[in-house]
């Protein structure tokens, strides 16, 4: 985990409230995937709800469901997903990529 993130005890408190909110999502991997969760420099300020929205959107991209730049399921708004990817570069925002 970069420390960009946080201090020490920053990272480890997102390491383990990652951990956790991957735990109770593998059942919806294929059997045998690896997943590489990598933590953003936001992920230290975000709260345990914000990391699991995070975690869900990316889940939902990495399975097929909204391609990146559209709203997860249960976002604030309701507008229509644009017919690609939002931008080509990093992603500034959210906490888990």
């Amino acid at each position: 985990m970069s420390k960009a993130v946080g201090i020490a005890v920053v990272r480890s408190k997102v390491k383990r409230r990652l951990r956790h909110l991957v735990r109770d999502r593998l059942d919806r991997l294929p059997a045998g995937s690896l997943v590489v969760v990598r933590a953003l420099p936001g992920a230290g300020d975000a709260d345990h709800d914000q990391l699991a929205r995070d975690l869900d959107a990316a889940f939902e991209r990495l399975l097929g469901g909204a391609p990146r730049g559209c709203n997860p399921p249960g976002a604030a708004t309701d507008s229509s997903c644009p017919a690609g990817p939002r931008s080509s570069g990093r992603d500034p925002g959210g906490s888990a990529q």
